[in-house]
């Protein structure tokens, strides 16, 4: 059977994603072949950085039409941090960037004007924090509001569409860190560094068929 594909788009954070996958006892493999890709059974798309810089490898290397021909074919996707900010239509990070548009929405920053607690919002947000489940979803077995996931980013998705969110965390605006639509799924925190809550959620994801009543 056809590994778990982990798109290499030169974001960074992909070898703890694959130590991570692997852990849990399932295939994968860290990849720019775009045949790769579009064979994977399911296909992983995380990252670390700037959208503007995201998009540009994407570009550079030809993998934004791929990913929009995974999520076209109704493979299971997952995205992670940038992996998910910049599945939306536009982000304003780097001056404003157009993204891939797989999701109806832009990503905007915090305001560090806005408080938490009683002080200033720091950003970016970095560090555990809960995560609010909004509906049931396949994806989201297991997953309590008790449970703390690991942030790190100064922006934050903000879809057009209200059934497209997941769940939501509290963090001066209480924004959306878990979307999706069809087959595709994605994440603001670090399933990867979440500790056994994010491993959990990494496993139902590669346990997914993609489909969602």
């Amino acid at each position: 059977m056809s590994k778990i594909a982990i798109v290499n788009y030169e974001a960074g954070n992909l070898t703890s994603v694959l130590r991570a996958v692997n852990a849990l006892g399932f295939d994968a493999e860290i990849t720019q072949d775009a045949r790769t890709i579009l064979q994977a059974p399911r296909v992983i798309f995380p990252g670390v950085g700037a959208a503007g810089a995201a998009m540009g490898n994407l570009g550079r290397l030809g993998l934004d039409g791929v990913l929009k021909e995974v999520a076209d074919r109704g493979t299971p996707l997952l995205g992670i941090c940038v992996g998910t900010q910049i599945i939306f239509d536009f982000s304003e990070e780097d001056g404003g960037t157009e993204c891939l548009g797989l999701l109806p929405g832009r990503v905007r920053r915090f305001d560090a004007d806005l408080r938490e607690d009683g002080d200033r919002l720091k950003v970016p947000h970095m560090g555990w924090n809960g995560v609010r489940p909004l509906r049931s979803h396949p994806m989201l077995q297991g997953l309590s509001p008790d449970q703390e996931f690991y942030f790190v980013h100064s922006y934050y998705p903000e879809p057009a569409d209200e059934t497209h969110v997941l769940a939501r965390t509290g963090y001066g605006p209480d924004f959306a860190s878990i979307v999706g639509r069809g087959s595709l799924v994605a994440l603001q925190f670090h399933t990867e560094k979440s500790g056994r809550p994010g491993l959990n959620l990494l496993k139902n994801f590669c346990q997914w068929d993609g489909r969602h009543a």
